[in-house]
């Protein structure tokens, strides 16, 4: 047991304290008004949905952290401001500026070398379009489920004159609590989820069946395999395969694409759905995760079908 918890405060303690820093970071400059200066930015893009304004004010947040701009939108949930297919949707829209940042300090300086121009680029690629296809899809889910909102969450216009003390204090005393429970409740998930990988539950995301199926050489087991797990370990050990032309650009495509299909549902059980239960509940929560992972998941299906396609 001291083991496991040991683990857990191992992998949980440096996302806990990205989340400390980008709660108290958003919330300083939320307080100082800069935030609210900022909205006019995200209106152009919600102006396709039938989203709250409110939801946009939420978004300039989630350029700097997705965390805090989340805990808005619980916040506006929680006052009744804003209802539960609303605040799916907006926090669908939160996560979209993760997908310019990972492209800038993850896709160019990591994947695009490892892998070369031609297969790294598909895959920054095919990220900017998973981004792309929630942005669609959350402009098309509102104007079907959502009618125009009416609705006036309780934003405070931006305050003149407030001191970095003052916009300090306001902060540790709205953003104090609800970081003790979003750190409670993630370690708890976190805890449930080792439990279950510990037990051999998440074998059940095994890809070496599929490989012999979409025709892929038996060498990329070990990369795909690895990939699922460690996605930077495989693309490493794809990189080294595509360069001494142990498998061809395309086939390197459809290993990531099989792993990135297995990997993703792994990572929402590890790191999204504690997140994410910590700060909307369960029930809303999982709600997030399923649908945020399951748009990501069917963007890899249908670019995988056109692989498979193409090769035959």
């Amino acid at each position: 047991m001291l083991n496991l918890l040991i683990r857990v405060l191992d992998f949980a303690a440096p996302i806990l304290a990205m989340i400390l820093l980008g709660l108290f970071g958003a919330g300083i400059l939320v307080e100082m008004g800069l935030m609210q200066r900022l909205a006019f930015l995200s209106r152009p893009i919600f102006a396709f949905t039938r989203l709250p304004e409110a939801c946009s004010t939420a978004f300039v947040v989630s350029l700097g952290s997705a965390v805090a701009a989340n805990g808005m939108i619980a916040s506006f949930r929680r006052e009744g401001s804003i209802s539960g297919r609303e605040t799916v949707l907006c926090s669908i829209m939160n996560s979209i500026p993760v997908y310019l940042r990972e492209l800038l300090t993850y896709q160019v300086p990591i994947v695009i070398p490892a892998l070369g121009m031609v297969v790294g680029g598909f895959y920054a690629v095919v990220f900017l379009l998973t981004a792309a296809v929630k942005v669609a899809a959350v402009v098309l889910l509102s104007r079907v489920f959502l009618d125009r909102s009416t609705c006036t969450p309780s934003i405070a216009p931006p305050p003149k004159g407030v001191s970095l003390k003052d916009a300090l204090t306001r902060t540790l005393q709205k953003e104090g609590r609800l970081f003790l429970r979003i750190a409670a409740i993630y370690l708890v998930v976190t805890t449930i989820v080792f439990l279950l990988q510990d037990g051999g539950y998440f074998e059940i995301f095994s890809v070496l069946p599929l490989a012999e199926i979409f025709g892929i050489p038996s060498e990329s087991i070990v990369p795909l395999t690895t990939y699922v797990l460690s996605p930077i370990a495989g693309i490493s050990l794809l990189g080294n395969m595509i360069h001494v032309g142990t498998i061809s650009d395309v086939q390197a495509m459809i290993v990531l694409m099989l792993g990135s299909m297995f990997m993703l549902p792994i990572f929402a059980a590890k790191s999204l759905a504690p997140r994410y239960v910590a700060i909307f509940g369960s029930r809303l929560g999982l709600k997030i995760v399923l649908l945020s992972t399951g748009l990501s998941v069917i963007v890899r299906f249908f670019i995988l079908l056109g692989l498979l396609a193409f090769v035959r």
